[in-house]
């Protein structure tokens, strides 16, 4: 179903070819203020996408992104022409970050929302040894690895898969819990989770194996427990082509060379 929209604004990461683009926009479509946009396009790569859907989440903001960076993968293709025309009829993805809750060596608490993954990296030479927990029950007692992640669909094809992690489609209630570098157990790869689960991680021997964690572009030094669930209770929505849905990227995803 084709939406109706009165107004765009244009945002633009800092590169040239990103500005250059929002001036050629603008000087076809014109630009209103963000405040007062229906509908925000972004022109840029996935990072700068990333940093107008966590500034947009809960607001009703709709955002379309075009390809102006490297990889693109949350962006559609760039064309100055019919842009009207393609938003009326792109497809519309809802989705919740994650919320990672953490505890650090000091006793400080961090909270902060990831839309692609909650990374725990061992910050030092030593392996990282972590304790895991679902939903109160322990799964494992001690995973020794260079770290583990916990993927949203939307970034399993991001570090996730790096990590040698599993493609999920965007509409499966899942998450993708995957290792970095397991040395202990040697064969665990991680495990697929409800999305409605939540995932506690506890830090063994902090002091001596210290851990980051991460959550998109939120870092937190020195954790020694870190709590991960869905938040219900906040919504991001972005606007993908008919022809260069998410969910065709996802499939093209898996049979890439």
């Amino acid at each position: 179903m084709a939406r109706s929209f009165s107004s765009l604004c244009f945002l633009a990461a800092g590169t040239a070819e990103a500005q250059a683009s929002r001036d050629q926009m603008i000087r076809v479509y014109g630009n209103s203020p963000r405040e007062e946009a229906d509908v925000l396009v972004v022109l840029g790569g996935d990072g700068f996408m990333l940093q107008v859907l966590h500034e947009t989440m809960n607001s009703g903001k709709l955002v379309y992104g075009m390809n102006r960076g490297t990889v693109g993968f949350l962006m559609n293709d760039y064309r100055l022409d019919g842009l009207p025309e393609r938003i009326a009829a792109a497809s519309e993805n809802d989705f919740h970050p994650l919320k990672m809750s953490t505890v650090s060596a000091d006793g400080a608490e961090t909270t902060a929302l990831a839309i692609n993954e909650v990374s725990l990296l061992r910050q030092s030479y030593q392996a990282a040894k972590l304790r895991v927990l679902i939903d109160g029950q322990e799964r494992l007692d001690e995973l020794i690895c260079d770290g583990l992640l916990v993927a949203t669909p939307v970034g399993s094809t991001a570090y996730n898969l790096s990590a040698h992690g599993p493609i999920l489609p965007l509409d499966s209630p899942l998450l993708a819990l995957t290792p970095v570098c397991p040395f202990r157990p040697r064969r665990w790869r991680g495990a697929l989770l409800p999305d409605r689960v939540t995932v506690d991680i506890e830090i063994i021997e902090s002091e001596k194996r210290p851990v980051n964690a991460v959550a998109d572009n939120v870092e937190v030094k020195s954790v020694v427990a870190v709590k991960v669930q869905q938040a219900d209770d906040v919504t991001a929505r972005i606007l993908s082509d008919p022809d260069h849905s998410w969910s065709e990227r996802i499939l093209a995803e898996q049979f890439a060379n």
